[in-house]
């Protein structure tokens, strides 16, 4: 008998332990419209469907699940997939029950039947949307046409702002330690509120920024993965390495080793920031940029510390190949060098067959019956003496490239104008020579016109010349200084570069 007790009461509490390990969130939603809704929740850049609801019976909505449900904020979402209203799920409102009476504007009566925290939570909402309200009643109802109605506007911005951080900042305190608590921390700016005068008498900056800078981060735990599960954490990455950390990849780089050290290795937020940060970089407008992408391919990618951010292992070998395709094309290193033939000589190239190779093995036996006469004929970019080279691939056909040399050619007429030591190094990336020579005729490009006439270089992969033109500019001593510019750019690029070297 005690014995068959001891087994009944294991079994009880084996069933309790399971029931307790799943989620039930029940909303009753006032006339629902709907015969389908979605649970979903925030996670980094993105918004995901963690559970669909397909029958909605008297107006209530279950969504229930055997596991748990990661500690995040969540949405309840429409069948047309627009939100309702957002809720936070944590270890204690693994069941949870909604409820508002609104049908139009649901969350102005949205509560929580059994979580006290998920009530302030919504009050905070609301507060939020009345002030949002206010000032646009009030926007409506001023003249803005005039000097004092517009800086009336302006002030009752700025007391709305803070009101709304006021109550923020004392939700924080109030609620310290719980997880909406933390997510309210990631949306408030830690701003200097006693500024001190700099030596001219005005605010200092300086001390705003390094105030700003400094505690930017404070009490976010990175090793916790509900910290990217809400909708304040994207903006927040976004805006500190886009305008907090100081614009140069060497900054940049120290500053995504300081973010990932603060994470936990392996876990969510590591994957999601790591990948994002690749992305991120891999793909910048900002010229130079790319040097953090190769440092984040010979930092984590090539030492491991990215395996398993990507369900294939191919991506990882991908980013390591194209980092390392990139590496010597950066702001900064010496320029590879080429060995191209000059226009005027693809008579003979022709003479010789290279434009009647069919195949990579004849051209091959063209070029070493050859090997002489074309050794003789290379122009090489190392060899191009001036203070300035400026090393351009494209092509006679490519409609970009005929609205960019154009332009390319009155820019270097005026740095000639202005005694620069400027030479344009010009490589056709095709082999049709007639057309080429024809082009430089009636456009009278002056400069270095060449071409791989002999299939020497292979600049497609050695430049990285996806697409035409690529414009690349060196110095005296083919250091790469600037890369992938527009024409336009290359006069004050120039004077830039002589501004910082030489002062003048």
């Amino acid at each position: 008998m005690k014995k068959l007790l001891l087994v009944t009461i294991f079994c009880f509490y084996s069933f309790v332990a399971v029931a307790q390990s799943g989620y039930e969130i029940t909303i009753n939603l006032k006339n629902a419209p709907d015969s389908i809704a979605y649970l979903t929740y925030y996670q980094f850049d993105k918004t995901l469907i963690k559970d669909t609801c397909t029958s909605i019976k008297n107006d209530k909505i279950i969504f229930k699940g055997k596991g748990k449900l990661d500690k995040g904020i969540y949405s309840l979402v429409s069948q047309g997939k627009a939100i309702y209203f957002d809720f936070f799920i944590d270890e204690n409102t693994q069941n949870l029950e909604l409820k508002t009476e609104a049908s139009q504007n649901i969350g102005k009566e949205l509560t929580a039947l059994n979580s006290p925290l998920q009530n302030d939570f919504f009050r905070y909402v609301q507060f939020i949307n009345q002030q949002n309200k206010d000032f646009q009643t009030y926007k409506q109802t001023t003249n803005l046409a005039t000097k004092k109605d517009t800086l009336a506007l302006n002030n009752k911005q700025k007391d709305i702002e803070k009101s709304i951080n006021d109550f923020e900042e004392k939700f924080i305190v109030d609620h310290k330690g719980t997880y909406i608590a933390d997510v309210m921390n990631l949306k408030v700016e830690k701003l200097l509120k006693d500024i001190p005068k700099a030596s001219n008498g005005r605010p200092d900056s300086i001390r705003v920024y390094q105030y700003y800078k400094n505690h930017y981060w404070d009490n976010v735990d990175f090793k916790d993965d509900g910290t990217i599960r809400n909708p304040f954490f994207n903006n927040k990455i976004k805006r500190y390495f886009d305008s907090v950390v100081l614009t140069h990849p060497d900054s940049v780089c120290v500053e995504i080793d300081k973010i990932m050290e603060k994470t936990k290795p392996g876990s969510v937020t590591y994957m999601l920031l790591l990948a994002h940060l690749t992305y991120k970089y891999e793909t910048s407008k900002i010229m130079g940029f790319d040097k953090v992408f190769v440092y984040m391919s010979d930092n984590y990618f090539k030492t491991g510390k990215a395996n398993g951010i990507y369900d294939d292992n191919d991506v990882v070998q991908k980013i390591i190949k194209r980092a390392d395709k990139l590496k010597p094309l950066l702001v900064g290193a010496t320029a590879q060098d080429l060995f191209m033939i000059r226009a005027e000589d693809f008579p003979k190239l022709k003479a010789m067959g290279f434009e009647d190779a069919k195949n990579s093995e004849e051209m091959t036996n063209v070029y070493y019956k050859n090997i002489d006469q074309v050794s003789k004929m290379y122009v090489k970019l190392s060899d191009v003496k001036a203070e300035y080279t400026v090393l351009v691939f494209w092509d006679v056909d490519c409609g970009h490239c005929q609205k960019e040399i154009p332009i390319l050619l009155e820019q270097y007429n005026d740095l000639l104008k202005e005694k620069k030591d400027v030479k344009v190094y010009s490589v056709y990336m095709q082999h049709e020579g007639d057309k080429y020579l024809k082009y430089i005729a009636e456009n009278k490009l002056p400069w270095i016109n060449v071409y791989d006439g002999a299939h020497y270089n292979n600049a497609v992969e050695k430049y990285d010349v996806y697409s035409t033109p690529v414009i690349y500019i060196l110095d005296k001593n083919k250091v790469i200084k600037a890369k992938r510019i527009d024409a336009q750019q290359i006069k004050n690029i120039i004077k830039a570069i002589d501004y910082e070297t030489k002062g003048k």
